[in-house]
């Protein structure tokens, strides 16, 4: 059953779309989206302040960031590196302001958002090629925005989870170490979502298994599960789940989704990982813009913010300093 708030959230959101948005041309389906953002996204909360400067990666390619630099940013702790959601082919990091400025402030850390490619001009991987090059940097000390604090995790919603999560797996396969922590939010992690929800969800509010299948074909292909896909792309697709950090990935019980976050979490566990997997009962897929009424989305927000809060805190007291940065903003 819907939380009340969350029943309320969905009719709001659906009054937002037009009836014929499948059919829509993909600029006119990433117009509606960054409407039905903005009317979630209130202005930014006291304290936080924003810069966005442009990362140009070793490929050449220009990513922009935005730092939210949150209030006694020389005090902060951490760094997040936070993919947007979307199916890869729609948001931005305007479209997602709500959720970044937000964890900024609640939880004393810098959160740098990126503007990825977006399919389907720009398939499989590049994407993620650009969150690899983005977190290489930040690892490297190379982001545009001056000195800030060593301690990484990476997060992300939906679309933006498989972005978070592959990219750790990336780095643990290149043996490249900085990671402390991976906060993964409804995240979709395969191609196929994983059982039982993937049946029981199918037509759930706001994503149906319908809308994943699409998406992930303008992403990954329209023969998507017939191609040879780059294991690192689809976290569900890794032989190994070893040498990961610690994860939290949240599921919402209303989402085709909500087993992939319970399947990682259980992989990386029998590696001998640490990982929790929890689930919002009462919510849907991308239900993080109703913060300001639902207590199911309050409670999921906190257990990010403790997440990546605490282990920043952790490696802070282990003894990390802060990024040397080069200007350049590649």
């Amino acid at each position: 059953m819907l939380e009340p708030e969350i029943a309320a959230f969905v009719e709001r959101a659906n009054a937002l779309y037009s009836g014929d948005h499948p059919a829509a041309t993909v600029d006119d389906q990433r117009a509606t989206y960054e409407r039905f953002a903005a009317a979630f996204t209130p202005p930014l909360p006291d304290g936080v302040r924003t810069h966005d400067a442009p990362f140009i990666s070793p490929a050449g390619q220009t990513v922009m960031l935005r730092l939210y630099a949150p209030a006694g940013r020389a005090q902060s702790k951490g760094t997040v590196l936070y993919f947007h959601g979307g199916g890869f082919v729609v948001g931005s990091i305007q479209s997602h302001d709500l959720i970044t400025a937000r964890l900024a402030a609640d939880t004393g850390l810098c959160v740098v958002a990126l503007d990825y490619r977006l399919a389907p001009e720009h398939p499989a991987p590049a994407a993620h090629d650009d969150c690899l090059a983005v977190t290489r940097a930040a690892l490297a000390g190379r982001l545009p925005f001056g000195a800030l604090p060593r301690s990484l995790q990476l997060a992300g919603d939906s679309a933006g989870g498989t972005l978070a999560a592959s990219v750790a797996l990336r780095l643990r396969d290149e043996s490249i170490t900085g990671v402390d922590g991976i906060a993964l939010v409804y995240p979709l992690l395969g191609i196929e979502p994983q059982l039982p929800a993937r049946d029981t969800q199918a037509d759930a509010p706001m994503l149906t298994l319908t809308d994943v299948k699409h998406y992930g074909a303008l992403y990954w292909g329209a023969d998507v599960e017939n191609r040879t896909l780059a294991a690192w792309t689809v976290p569900l697709e890794a032989s190994r789940y070893d040498g990961l950090p610690p994860t939290l990935a949240i599921g919402v019980e209303h989402d085709p989704l909500c087993d992939d976050a319970r399947v990682f979490a259980e992989r990386i566990r029998a590696a001998g990982g640490h990982a929790h997997a929890p689930v919002g009962a009462g919510l849907v897929h991308g239900s993080w813009r109703a913060l300001a009424t639902s207590p199911g989305v309050q409670w999921m927000h906190r257990e990010v913010c403790r997440f990546l809060a605490g282990n920043a805190a952790a490696c802070s007291n282990a003894g990390r300093g802060v990024f040397r940065v080069d200007r350049a903003a590649g």
